[in-house]
């Protein structure tokens, strides 16, 4: 592994500290729980608004500033812009205290952009320091190395919360965020300056360029396809991801210590999954690796449905790891063999676009489900619609094998 790969896949052990503490396990419930009262639903309706929100300015921000980052040579200027917005954000949240729900909503928004808006950029790094035949475990790798910074971030988190420094996880989350990006901001590739001074022309150009790519995506029927597929599998995913530690809060009741060891068990999972399947993503091809995938995130939906037991649901969690960081990297790498070289970041932005547009219904419906019913079982069920939806259209798209060329 040269040091631009291992700088790359160490931005991802950094950003999996606001994707573990913030996002998915100890602010969703403490927020909804605490922050503005989940009695009646309420609380999950308020996190899954900021959430969707959130997923929705990324979303239509994101081809156009790809198209930007890649004329403009202003790649690496966004993914440090984009993470220390991020940065910030959570090291603010120490100060909202209970009632302050529009103040912690606002902050969430702000820390999610900064997050999800980032990964446009890193995500452009894939195809570029990765040799042909091996994005598929170099994407596993990376996922499988922030599955490691989770289980550490939560660990410390752990350890601050039963000294009874809850106020304090936030600020640690933001400098360990900050700390183990620094490689990436110094090893991965510079900005071209030579056309530094391009960038206000290539506004216009990004602009007027945004058409063409959105018809030549939608011309290539195997990028379309997978597109439409992503855009199913991925809302279930991500509703997971955000609604998992509440789900298992509020209908099974477990303790704050019991979520983040749950959780740990699913990083463990995942990182697991991630580097056994790692070779077989290049070897059989990442669609197969999505399909079987998205077979063992519908079992879970279901399953999810009828447990009562604590001990079973952490069964249940360990079999959903098992497949996150393999669906995950082998649907990056699958995407990263339709674009063509130099256009990296632009492609990811329609790759982020559709990504975060899924992730604007399933959370959205998730807490209307759950309020509208008054139980969380049925929202969980109705995510499995997601997955199935998915691996109908993946299905016909052809295999194929990567076949750019490396851009050193």
């Amino acid at each position: 592994m040269n040091k631009r790969i291992f700088a790359w896949c160490l931005f991802d052990f950094a950003n999996s500290s606001y994707s573990a503490v913030v996002a998915a396990v100890i602010y969703p419930v403490y927020y909804t729980n605490e922050i503005v009262g989940n009695e009646s639903g309420m609380g999950d309706l308020w996190w899954g608004w900021a959430i969707s929100l959130s997923m929705v300015l990324v979303a239509i921000s994101s081809p156009f500033l790809g198209a930007l980052a890649d004329k403009g040579s202003l790649r690496k200027r966004f993914l440090v812009g984009y993470t220390m917005v991020c940065v910030c954000s959570v090291a603010a949240l120490w100060m909202v205290r209970p009632s302050m729900a529009f103040a912690g909503f606002l902050l969430v928004i702000l820390a999610n952009i900064g997050m999800e808006g980032g990964l446009v950029f890193y995500n452009a790094y894939l195809p570029v320091i990765a040799e042909s035949g091996y994005v598929g475990r170099v994407s596993a790798w990376g996922f499988g190395i922030g599955y490691a910074g989770s289980i550490l971030s939560l660990l410390l988190a752990l350890v601050m919360i039963q000294a009874g420094l809850m106020s304090l996880v936030w600020p640690m989350v933001s400098l360990f965020f900050l700390v183990f990006a620094m490689p990436a901001f110094l090893l991965l590739p510079h900005d071209r300056v030579a056309e530094e001074r391009a960038g206000v022309l290539s506004v216009r150009a990004s602009v007027a360029g945004m058409r063409k790519l959105f018809v030549s995506v939608w011309r290539n029927s195997g990028q379309r396809r997978f597109l439409i597929a992503y855009l199913l599998f991925e809302d279930g995913v991500n509703t997971v991801i955000v609604f998992s530690s509440i789900f298992a809060a509020t209908t099974l009741h477990f303790a704050t210590q019991e979520l983040i060891g749950l959780y740990i068990l699913v990083q463990v999972t995942a990182l697991a999954g991630a580097f056994a399947m790692a070779r077989y993503i290049d070897l059989f091809g990442p669609k197969r690796i999505v399909m079987w995938a998205l077979g063992l995130w519908t079992s879970v939906s279901v399953l999810s449905f009828f447990i009562y037991s604590k001990p079973i649901f952490f069964g249940i969690a360990a079999l959903a790891g098992a497949g996150l960081g393999v669906i995950q990297a082998a649907s990056r790498a699958l995407y990263a063999m339709y674009i063509p070289e130099g256009r990296e970041a632009e492609h990811f932005g329609i790759y982020s676009l559709v990504g975060k547009s899924s992730a604007v219904l399933g959370p959205a419906v998730f807490g209307m489900v759950s309020s509208g019913f008054g139980s969380q079982r049925p929202a969980v069920l109705a995510i499995s619609m997601f997955f199935l939806g998915g691996l109908a259209v993946l299905k016909p798209l052809p295999s194929a094998g990567f076949s750019r060329e490396v851009n050193q």
